[in-house]
């Protein structure tokens, strides 16, 4: 795989994504600022359960995840209970995986418990903007200091799945950074 390639419409992308969901979601998601609690849950609850996975899996079942969620309204998971956890295990729309599903819940109930919200706290840890965009996937890090102290503070105030890596995939996802390869047609904030 090629770090940056060109669509059938002659724009060049990351080359990561190659299929139409990965497109889509490349070009009109990925690395845009995301700053509203609600929001930032969904990533934070779909990044823990691409954990181990593709992420084009997520991808495909996230409306129903997003149906299984209630939208991901965290006062509204917060109050989910064991009917709830039953409910979304056999939900075949979803990843059914019962450590991911008792977190979602978990961190909702710890998003809710957050002084300044999540997105206070979420974006307290984005970096300084890169001084140029990565030219090649080999300068684009797994993880980072920023990334790293995320993650911690995430698992001190009670969320669960949220290393260091997927922290950083979610900084990623959110705008938080901006990784979008030099070449690449999308050009965000």
């Amino acid at each position: 795989m090629s770090d940056l390639m060109i669509g059938a419409d002659g724009l060049a992308r990351c080359g990561w994504g190659r299929t139409p969901e990965y497109i889509a979601y490349h070009d009109d998601e990925w690395g845009r600022p995301v700053r509203t609690d609600d929001s930032l849950y969904e990533k934070v609850t779909l990044e823990a359960f691409q954990s181990g996975l593709s992420w084009l899996i997520i991808l495909r079942k996230r409306e129903s995840f997003r149906a299984a969620f209630d939208g991901f309204h965290i006062e509204t998971v917060a109050k989910y209970g064991e009917a709830d956890v039953t409910r979304l295990l056999g939900d075949p729309g979803i990843v059914r995986n019962r450590a991911k599903v008792e977190a979602a819940i978990s961190n909702a109930r710890a998003a809710l418990d957050l002084p300044d919200g999540l997105a206070s706290l979420l974006w307290s840890y984005a970096p300084p903007p890169r001084a140029r965009r990565p030219k090649s996937f080999a300068e684009v890090p797994a993880l980072t200091p920023e990334s790293t102290a995320m993650a911690k503070a995430l698992k001190k105030s009670g969320f669960r799945f949220v290393g260091p890596t997927t922290a950083y995939a979610l900084m990623q996802a959110t705008g938080m950074v901006g990784d979008h390869l030099d070449g690449c047609h999308v050009q965000v904030p």
